[in-house]
């Protein structure tokens, strides 16, 4: 029989092992997720997010290792942001008769997010990395990372600001606006994806259809828009 260590090794060789962890963490997360009736805590991301940092811990796996064997998740960020257009299109009426709604909040989400985060960091002394790191964490983390990097931020640090940003806005979100009494699923929707991207977006399909479908609007709207303002806020702290 083989020992567990030397089953571990030959394992812990391969590239694709962390990356079928990465996806049975995300598999059983979201299937307990569903089976707690989806509730706000009950975030599968945020799951699976503790699965895979636990058997990190555990094994004593270092992230470049990891990262190098599930990359390709992350490659794949790259046409999930770009796919945003499709529902774009397909609504595309529907928004265009929202047209200033959208723009209001989009203009006034977007430009808080960054300016809030940025000014609150930069009053507590916080080193240029960080505030560049700050700046687009309501966006996903593809075009963070990218604003992140090219502004001599350190994009990993980002990677975790949005992920974290993302988590507490799906937890709050719903009783958020529930407590607000926000009924209309095109303002909650837009609102999540504004303020919490990808992870807001996945929340918002699982309430309603048509949140999702403003969700990702937001999502796509708010990356350029951020993409656009945010070296000019950072300019303003440099």
């Amino acid at each position: 029989m083989i020992a567990a260590d030397t089953l571990w090794v030959y394992l812990a060789a391969s590239p694709l092992l962390w990356l079928t962890v990465t996806l049975a963490a995300y598999v059983a997360a979201d299937r307990l997720s569903a089976a707690l009736g989806r509730h706000p805590l009950a975030n599968p991301v945020l799951i699976a997010v503790a699965i895979v940092a636990a058997l990190l811990s555990a094994s004593g796996t270092p992230f470049e290792t990891y990262f190098e064997g599930a990359q390709f998740v992350h490659f794949l960020l790259g046409p999930a942001t770009v796919a945003l257009a499709v529902p774009l299109y397909r609504h595309w009426p529907d928004v265009r008769r929202a047209a200033l709604p959208i723009l209001a909040a989009l203009l006034a989400g977007g430009i808080v997010a960054v300016v809030s985060a940025v000014a609150v960091a930069f009053a507590f002394g916080a080193p240029w990395p960080v505030l560049v790191a700050l700046a687009p964490k309501s966006v996903t983390a593809a075009i963070a990372m990218g604003i992140a990097r090219e502004l001599g931020g350190e994009p990993s640090l980002t990677a975790t600001l949005v992920i974290a940003t993302g988590i507490i806005g799906a937890i709050l979100v719903t009783p958020l606006m529930n407590a607000l009494r926000i009924a209309d699923p095109r303002a909650r929707g837009f609102a999540a994806g504004l303020a919490s991207h990808g992870i807001g977006t996945a929340r918002a399909f699982q309430v309603h259809p048509l949140s999702g479908i403003f969700a990702g609007i937001a999502m796509g709207l708010n990356g350029l828009l951020t993409a656009l303002i945010v070296p000019l806020v950072l300019r303003v702290f440099g």
